[in-house]
C-alpha cells in the first residue's frame, strides 16, 4: 500500500541531519534538516511528526505539508520548519521516484541548461584569500562568496573595515574583473558600522553584499538600502515562509533573496521564488548544507526562471572535522557523484528521478553518531556577546 510506513533520522559527520521516508510498498525517500546545534530538538520533533504521518499516503504531499506547519497550534520558528522542510522533502522524493520523473518535472519543467554555482573561500576569520579563489578558478568556479569581517563593534571599527577592503582589493588586483565576489556579512554589522563599511567595498564592485544586517532589524533596511547605494542586497537565508518574504520584498531593500530549503521546504522554496518574480528579485538559494539540501535546490533553481545562482559547500571550511566530528565533503554520501558535481563552475540539468541523486545508505548508517556541537563564544574586546 501506498502508506507511509517510516521516518528515520541519521545525524552524519560533518554536521548533516539526514532524514529518510519509507513507505509500506517499499519506496524511499531522503531529505535534509538543518540547526545542527539543536540537533536533539530537530530530532526530536521528526519523531513528534513521524507519530502523526504513519499510515498516511506520502502522495498528499502538500495536505501533508500543511499539517506540519499548522496542526500542532504553535507553529514556525527553525525546529518546527526544518523539521516539517526535511519530511517534505523526501515526499518529493519519494513522488518522483514512483513515477519515475524529475520533481522539477511536477512543478512545470526545465527552463534552463544549465545554473551557475559559487564556491565558498575563506572561513570565519578569511586570510590570505587570493590563494584560496586561485584553487576555486582552478576548479572551475568563476563567482566566489566569502565572510567579510569578524565580530564588528558598534564603533571604532576602522581596522576591521579597512582589512575588510583590503582583501576585496587584493582579489581584483589577482583576478580584476574576470570573477565575482559576494561578500556575506552575516548579520554582524550594526547599523553604525554600515555605511562606512559599505562605502569602502563599493569600490570593488561586490555582486552582493548579504545578511548586512539582521533580518529581525527591519527598521535598518531603509539604512541599508541608502547605504549599500550601487551594491546589490541580498538576504533571507533565516526567514521561513512566503509570508517573512513578502514583508521582505515589500520594503523594497531588498534586490536577491536566499530562502534555504532546507528550513522553507521544497514547494515552498517554489512559491517563494514565484513570489519574488512578481518584484523582478533574484533569488539565490542559500545551501552551505548537504547533497540532499543541494539536490532539492537544484530541482526548484531548473524550474524557477529567477533563480540565478546556486550556493553549494564543496570543501567549505566547515566540513574539516567541524567541533572534533570527522571530515565529509559534499559528495562523500553519493553511490553516484556526477549528479552533482560542475562542470566550467554550473550545475547541469538532474535527469534521474525524484532529488535525481543516490544515496550510499549503508555509509549513512555506519556514519550515523551523536553531536554537540558547542555554540559560538563570539565576543567584543569589551566582552559583549558578539554576532556570530
Amino acid at each position: 500500500m501506498r502508506r507511509i510506513a517510516a521516518i528515520d533520522t541519521f545525524c552524519v559527520p560533518p554536521r548533516w541531519i539526514f532524514v529518510r521516508v519509507r513507505t509500506e510498498d517499499g519506496m524511499e525517500g531522503w531529505g535534509e534538516a538543518i540547526v545542527p546545534k539543536r540537533v536533539r530538538a530537530i530530532a526530536g520533533a521528526i519523531a513528534d511528526m513521524a507519530e502523526n504521518l504513519r499510515g498516511d499516503d506520502p502522495d498528499r504531499i502538500e495536505d501533508i505539508a500543511q499539517r506540519l506547519r499548522r496542526g500542532g497550534f504553535f507553529r514556525g520558528g527553525p525546529i518546527l520548519a526544518s523539521a516539517a522542510a526535511a519530511i517534505e522533502t523526501a515526499l518529493w522524493d519519494i513522488k518522483g521516484r514512483r513515477y519515475g520523473l524529475a520533481v522539477h518535472e511536477f512543478l512545470g519543467g526545465r527552463v534552463r541548461e544549465r545554473i551557475k554555482a559559487y564556491a565558498w573561500i575563506g572561513g570565519d576569520r578569511p586570510d590570505d584569500v587570493v590563494a584560496h579563489a586561485r584553487e576555486r578558478i582552478a576548479q572551475g568556479f568563476s563567482t566566489v562568496k566569502m565572510n567579510a569581517t569578524p565580530a564588528l563593534p558598534q564603533l571604532g571599527g576602522h581596522a576591521i573595515i579597512e582589512a575588510a577592503a583590503a582583501r576585496m582589493g587584493a582579489l581584483r588586483d589577482a583576478f580584476g574583473d574576470t570573477i565575482e565576489i559576494a561578500v556575506d556579512l552575516h548579520g554582524r554589522v550594526h547599523r553604525t558600522a554600515l555605511k562606512p563599511l559599505l562605502a569602502e567595498l563599493a569600490a570593488f564592485r561586490p555582486m552582493w553584499v548579504e545578511e548586512a544586517t539582521l533580518p529581525e532589524n527591519e527598521e535598518s533596511l531603509a539604512v541599508l538600502t541608502r547605504a549599500a547605494g550601487p551594491i546589490p542586497v541580498a538576504t533571507g537565508e533565516r526567514l521561513i515562509a512566503r509570508w517573512d518574504f513578502k514583508r521582505l520584498l515589500d520594503s523594497g531593500a531588498i534586490d536577491i533573496i536566499q530562502p534555504d530549503i532546507s528550513i522553507t521546504g521544497l514547494f515552498e522554496l517554489e512559491k517563494i521564488a514565484r513570489l519574488a518574480e512578481i518584484y523582478d528579485v533574484a533569488v539565490a538559494p542559500h545551501c552551505p548544507n548537504g547533497p540532499i539540501s543541494l539536490a532539492a535546490s537544484l530541482q526548484i533553481g531548473f524550474c524557477a526562471p529567477n533563480v540565478a545562482v546556486q550556493e553549494q559547500s564543496l570543501g567549505l571550511h566547515y566540513h574539516q572535522g567541524f567541533s572534533g566530528l570527522p571530515k565529509a565533503d559534499l559528495l562523500d554520501y553519493l553511490t553516484d557523484p556526477q549528479p552533482l558535481t560542475t562542470i566550467d563552475g554550473a550545475f547541469l540539468p538532474p535527469r534521474g528521478p525524484g532529488l535525481g541523486i543516490a544515496l550510499n545508505t549503508a555509509r549513512i548508517i555506519e556514519a550515523a553518531t551523536e553531536w554537540h556541537l558547542p555554540d559560538a563564544d563570539w565576543r567584543h574586546e569589551d566582552g559583549v556577546y558578539a554576532e556570530w
